[in-house]
């Protein structure tokens, strides 16, 4: 327990820092630097993975290769200089023979791993322990503990030297002597401190299974689970009943790293000496300091642990059983929060007003929009077009995520609802991510507004951010004046001086180019609450959109309207000159036949330190998830740089197969005058072939673009390979995707290529690529929930435990809608929601 300058005891609680814990302030810095901040923020520090508990052996059953504990008795101590400096501590060991057989091993801990040696007589062996050091201090130390005849218990991984089984700083757990006087340092004549009272309990602390945490250079996993256990022992201490006393805890208050064990100075260092103070942490003291979030009632019915039981089961673990029991716990834990979170917010939103748009019959803009359109809806945008009616004409706001694959009629259903807002009198928004899309839609509306009987005079208004500075103000004022108008806008509609008074509903498209805090901005202020539909051509599976969009009524669009015709796609191996040459040949043909071409690289230019493409309306390359989590991307960089849009464009135009043709770049960098002219001539054919990175990504529509050609596509995400390949097709003509490659075969950038060849169904993909890649691909970095909103839950592997979260979620609001009988509960919503917001920021 925490002691103050004036000896007053001071409470102790999750939210206490970690630095006022702990003595060794260099060490509190190196946790800080991993967002270990406090108690609490150590507690949810996970390890990614726990060691298998060790086995148990005479060291006679060891042979080189193997991690095994053994108890032994020291014969001889030596030591001998380097010739480089320092000393070399060579410790003779002999197996303790008595000891197994006697069973003491196995009487002591029946779970010990014993390979079947208990009670048996054994024929003792002899083996070497070894310690390099470059301070005397250490190895002073080293002799004062590890005298001659004294009893131990060595963990370590075993080896061979001069035909003698050898362990290479193994961690050493000296024994108590039933002797008192053998436990006398001989020199200083002071006692020496044994790490165990018997083999078995040394046993039991160094063959557990330990918890293994992503670390850094500053701070080693072993450090971070010291600080951890210490964490927890504070606690407990602090959950303790009045009348119990320090002593009856037995528990130790300081942490580990405040003892004098110096650390080995060689570069082939292990652990120190003797492990950490064995953490008999009990978890029903420990529940006074950490109170359970998840029902008793919830936890009976699906098996679950106790708050602070996960927390000792997850950091102090006697079985890999257990942990794997704490992880599940936690996991579940961390899907009722966010699913009561989900739900409370979608609650909450409702109880906002919302303009209700029940337009007269003789104003149904929306109707005789449908009815002038050259062709007809499918039937999912029928379905589509009607829920958003009936959620317009509530007196609450609409929350509606509209997902749909590439070219499946998003547009058109969005402009349907816009009209229905226009009909009732009010005013709507469609926010798109960059300048050329929001002109692409503004023109697009504009053109099918125009063929509307009766809408004529609907205003529809462009305003992005790089407009003429008078076109811009005549913009604002026409939505300032509260008219009804169709408005189509960039990020510019996030600013302050975009005012529209009767704006009824806000779309969003590509939502997840934008932040939540972004997107909050339009639905502030004192009038009624804009109704928000959100779309994304980007397919999310279900329990992904169950988790990050639980707040959300979610629609599908997954019928493409006739006309469309496949795309083939084609992965080639860059090596494979005579196939790259035919590719471009065929390319050539389909210019030559009025058609166009897209080249996507990955790199601006040559001199460009980012590896892809950061212009602000561009939408990089994810970096790789670490899934095994080893702490290494499972597909970092390569070596070989990544082909850049200056150097693709000066190499193709110099290709014979190519004379003749223009070709114009596109990268973020470009201004957004450039883009808009650089599509104009692409679009008007002036430009046969378009260089670019992934700012076409999204929304780019040019009807006779044919044939798309992504160099190092094993680099790119599977979703934004499919919105790529959607780029073309869009004319009614024959199309083709060509992903060029330099990956390895069975790599995982050539498991995602094999997928997309294979594939063009959207969820099918974007399961793939979340099984592949990871979340934050498919979501964006601002929704990936990959911050400290979510630690644990996998939206793949962990499906049914979403699902029955959810369930859960729902039963428990319907019952206690404001949670006042689960507290702890109410805490953790309240927690997660400021997490999320944060995360967005």
């Amino acid at each position: 327990m925490q002691v103050c300058a004036e000896g007053e005891a001071v409470k102790v609680t999750l939210q206490t820092a970690m630095s006022s814990i702990m003595t060794n302030k260099r060490r509190a810095g190196a946790l800080k630097s991993l967002g270990v901040e406090t108690l609490e923020d150590a507690l949810l520090y996970f390890p990614f993975r726990v060691t298998p508990a060790v086995e148990v052996k005479p060291i006679s059953e060891i042979h080189a290769g193997q991690k095994a504990a053994f108890p032994a008795f020291i014969e001889r101590v030596a030591v001998f200089p380097m010739s480089r400096g320092g000393s070399r501590v060579v410790v003779s060991v002999v197996d303790d023979a008595q000891t197994w057989e006697r069973g003491a091993v196995a009487a002591s801990n029946p779970a010990l791993p014993l390979e079947g040696f208990a009670g048996m007589a054994i024929r003792p062996a002899h083996a070497s322990l070894v310690f390099f050091s470059y301070k005397k201090h250490y190895v002073d130390w080293l002799c004062s503990r590890l005298r001659e005849g004294r009893q131990i218990v060595v963990c370590g991984d075993a080896s061979e030297y001069n035909d003698r089984l050898q362990f290479t700083h193994p961690a050493v757990m000296t024994i108590a002597s039933s002797d008192a006087d053998s436990d006398v340092d001989a020199v200083t004549n002071a006692h020496v401190h044994a790490d165990a009272a018997n083999v078995g309990e040394a046993l039991q602390r160094v063959c557990r299974p330990q918890p293994v945490y992503h670390a850094n250079s500053r701070i080693s996993s072993e450090h971070i689970h010291d600080a951890i256990l210490g964490a927890l022992r504070i606690l407990e201490l602090q959950g303790m009943q009045p009348n119990e006393s320090e002593e009856s805890a037995h528990v130790s208050s300081q942490n580990q790293q405040d003892q004098p064990v110096p650390q080995i100075a060689s570069a082939a260092a292990g652990p120190t000496l003797a492990p950490p103070e064995p953490a008999v942490i009990n978890p029903a003291r420990l529940a006074g300091a950490i109170p359970d979030i998840i029902s008793d009632s919830l936890r009976a019915d699906h098996g679950l642990l106790h708050r602070a039981e996960a927390f000792c089961a997850v950091h102090n673990p006697s079985t890999t059983d257990e942990f794997q029991r704490g992880i599940d716990t936690l996991r579940y834990e961390e899907a009722l929060v966010s699913q009561v979170s989900l739900l409370r917010e979608r609650a909450d939103a409702r109880k906002s007003q919302a303009f209700v748009c029940d337009p007269p019959d003789d104003a149904d803009v929306e109707q005789r929009f449908i009815d002038s359109l050259p062709f007809g809806l499918t039937q999912g945008q029928k379905q589509v077009i009607a829920d958003i009616d009936a959620d317009m004409m509530r007196t609450w706001p609409m929350q509606r995520l509209l997902q749909g694959e590439v070219g499946s009629g998003k547009t058109v259903v969005a402009l349907a609802a816009m009209l229905r807002a226009v009909g009732a009198g009010k005013q709507a928004v469609l926010v798109a991510p960059t300048q050329v899309l929001a002109e692409q839609h503004f023109e697009g509306l504009q053109r099918m507004v125009s063929t509307v009987p009766g809408c004529e005079d609907v205003p529809v208004v462009l305003l992005t951010g790089g407009m003429k500075l008078s076109h811009r103000r005549k913009a604002l004022a026409i939505t300032a004046s509260g008219a009804p108008c169709l408005v189509v806008a960039t990020h510019a509609a996030f600013s302050k001086s975009f005012q529209a008074p009767n704006l009824a509903l806000v779309v969003i498209d590509e939502q997840h180019r934008f932040g939540v805090e972004q997107r909050q901005t339009l639905f502030e202020g004192d009038g009624p609450t804009p109704h928000m539909l959100v779309m994304t051509a980007t397919p999310i599976p279900r329990t992904a959109a169950m988790t990050w969009f639980g707040n959300l009524d979610i629609s599908w669009l997954t019928e493409l309207p006739g006309g469309r015709k496949p795309i083939t796609s084609v992965v080639i191996n860059e090596a494979d000159n005579a196939t790259m040459g035919q590719m471009f040949v065929h390319i050539r043909r389909r210019i030559d036949a009025g058609e166009r071409a897209y080249i996507v690289c990955a790199r601006i230019d040559e001199g460009d330190a980012q590896s892809f493409d950061e212009g602000y309306d561009a939408a990089p390359v994810a970096p790789e998830a670490d899934l095994d989590g080893d702490g290494v991307p499972d597909d970092a960089q390569p070596a070989v740089p990544l082909h850049s849009v200056e150097q693709m464009s000066q190499r193709l135009e110099a290709l014979p197969q190519f004379r003749g043709v223009t070709f114009a770049t596109l990268t973020g960098r470009d201004g957004d005058e450039t883009k808009h002219s650089v599509m104009e001539r692409f679009s008007s054919g002036e430009v046969q072939v378009l260089v670019a990175t992934t700012v076409i990504e999204v929304g780019v529509d040019v009807p006779q673009a044919s044939n798309i050609v992504i160099f190092d596509a094993e680099h790119y995400g599977l979703s934004q390979l499919h919105q790529l390949r959607g780029r073309v097709g869009r004319g009614g003509t024959k199309s083709w995707a060509f992903f060029i490659t330099r990956a390895e075969p069975g790599s995982l950038g050539a498991q995602r290529l094999d997928v997309i060849r294979t594939s063009t169904d959207g969820a099918h993909i974007a399961q793939a690529d979340l099984e592949l890649r990871g979340v934050g691909d498919v979501l964006g970095d601002v929704q990936s929930g990959n911050h400290s909103s979510l630690r644990l839950l996998r939206v793949v592997a962990d499906a049914d435990v979403i699902e029955q979260a959810r369930a859960d979620a729902e039963k428990l609001l319907e019952s206690d809608p404001q949670l006042t009988g689960n507290v702890e509960l109410a805490g953790a919503v309240v927690d997660f929601m400021r997490s999320t917001q944060a995360d967005a920021a």
